[in-house]
């Protein structure tokens, strides 16, 4: 028998293949830590001939006050020493006076408060003693 329908027959065909994802992959990177090798000259270095030796500012004598009570030199401190004592003690003065008014406000507040709970637990104990005698 020969069976010739006319019908073809469609065979399924490969799907066609996703696109490949591409990973973008960054290898790490590492700081090594390094140091710059200090070189340490020999204790008999000598300048060479015709180099002339550098002299060195010198550093101010600071100024002492005598006190002739006790005869002895105070030193007197710097500008720099003298500057930042009165930065803290302006900053120290200025914050005490403007939180004074606050903190005496609270101060009341808070007495107040704790009295009205002492006047309270007072009647409270006098009441008993007053009920238990009855």
């Amino acid at each position: 028998m020969s069976a010739n329908l006319g019908v073809r027959l469609e065979l399924p065909t490969a799907p066609t293949p996703l696109p490949m994802l591409q990973i973008q992959f960054k290898p790490p990177e590492a700081k090594v830590p390094g140091y710059v090798p200090m070189v340490v000259p020999p204790s008999n270095l000598e300048a060479p001939p015709g180099v002339k030796e550098e002299t060195t500012k010198e550093q101010p004598v600071a100024p002492k006050v005598q006190i002739p009570v006790l005869d002895i030199q105070m030193p007197l401190p710097t500008t720099e020493v003298v500057m930042t004592a009165t930065y803290a003690a302006v900053a120290a003065v200025a914050t005490t006076t403007l939180a004074t008014p606050f903190f005496d406000q609270i101060k009341k507040k808070l007495q107040k408060f704790l009295q009205g709970k002492i006047d309270k637990w007072k009647q409270s104990k006098k009441n008993k003693k007053n009920y238990l005698v009855k």
